[in-house]
């Protein structure tokens, strides 16, 4: 991805701003400096704010998706102790998380834990246009904003700041969005190497405050229900009701990221805040999901055969109809084949077992 073009200004510097990039600190400061400017107005800037906004979004893809950010940097494993041992609710949202951040960054305890992320990126980040390894040469060549460098370091009694180059301020705030994707494209890159076998890591950077309601699916288990199947509830073989039920992702929505309908099952609602993110005992519960999906679809394919979800199953390598047309055991095993894969990629990442 290339970055927009300036009339004023000379993008190639910042063009190579994630060469040889082996962590993600390089694009969470970018993102960060670009949020305080642009949505906070701030030109001039602590290296302890732009920590907070790094560790802010990078919480949800650590805490929530459990994406790996590789073995060669702290990020992850900081975050994970600062959500574990401050009882922070691991989905909340940006803006609360950085009120948290900003009052338990003045406890000197969690200073040493971030401390790390200004070791390198600030003087790295500047690489292409001060082209020296020496953190000190870097501050102060930068203070004449070197070969238009984006920003000047200064250290004040202990704290290091970053001053954004009033020639880039324009075209920052005019190309922020293009500007945040580029981040994210090479986020994106880089996390999907380190997290080969995880469906949808573009979807997993950036908490979505609303998820997208689930309307046509309640439609399709309405159907059967109404038609006369017997629902039962997986995990407490509860009757279910029309309008009285949860659908539940299977496998979690947090790893998945997809609401494909062969993943969701109704289930009584007191049952979904204990299973949450967890992954049910395959062994227990799928072969029930798949009996409860073939009936449904045997009932949909009947009064509703122009239902577009049914194309969902497709992912699973069988028409709808073949699925219903199936013997008990290769119904099993047709689930097995796509469920178990995405259960042991999960468990791998650190997801929880589950039973009711």
């Amino acid at each position: 991805m290339v970055i927009p073009q300036s009339e004023k200004l000379s993008t190639r510097h910042l063009n190579r701003v994630f060469d040889n990039t082996v962590a993600t600190y390089k694009y969470y400061w970018l993102i960060g400096i670009l949020d305080l400017y642009v949505k906070q107005g701030k030109t001039r800037m602590s290296v302890w704010e732009i920590m907070i906004t790094m560790v802010a979004n990078a919480w949800y893809p650590v805490n929530y998706f459990r994406l790996s950010f590789g073995k060669s940097e702290s990020l992850n494993e900081t975050i994970q102790t600062l959500q574990r041992e401050n009882d922070i609710p691991i989905n909340i949202g940006v803006d609360k998380l950085t009120k948290v951040l900003e009052e338990l960054i003045q406890n000197p305890n969690i200073r040493k834990q971030l401390k790390f992320l200004q070791n390198n990126v600030p003087f790295r980040f500047l690489r292409p246009w001060i082209d020296t390894s020496n953190d000190t040469e870097v501050v102060l060549r930068s203070q004449t904003f070197e070969n238009d460098c984006l920003y000047k370091l200064e250290k004040i009694k202990g704290v290091l700041w970053v001053e954004l180059n009033p020639k880039w301020l324009i075209y920052l705030r005019e190309n922020y969005e293009i500007l945040t994707s580029f981040a994210y494209w090479g986020l994106v890159n880089f996390l999907q190497v380190r997290n080969p076998n995880v469906p949808n890591i573009s979807n997993k950077l950036i908490k979505r405050e609303e998820r997208t309601p689930l309307t046509q699916q309640h439609k399709f288990w309405d159907i059967a229900i109404d038609k006369g199947f017997e629902l039962r509830c997986l995990y407490t073989n509860d009757t279910i009701n029309k309008g009285d039920y949860d659908l539940d992702h299977f496998i979690p929505w947090s790893f998945v990221s997809h609401d494909l309908l062969w993943n969701l099952i109704p289930i009584n609602p007191n049952v979904n805040s204990s299973k949450s993110n967890k992954l049910p005992d395959l062994n227990l519960y799928l072969p029930k999901l798949a009996q409860a999906h073939q009936k449904a679809i045997e009932i949909n394919l009947e009064f509703n055969n122009r239902n577009k979800l049914l194309e969902d199953y497709l992912s699973l390598g069988y028409t709808p109809q073949d699925i219903v047309n199936m013997n008990k055991d290769k119904l099993t095993d047709c689930f097995y084949r796509t469920f178990s894969p995405l259960h042991q990629i999960a468990l791998n990442m650190g997801f929880e077992n589950w039973k009711y």
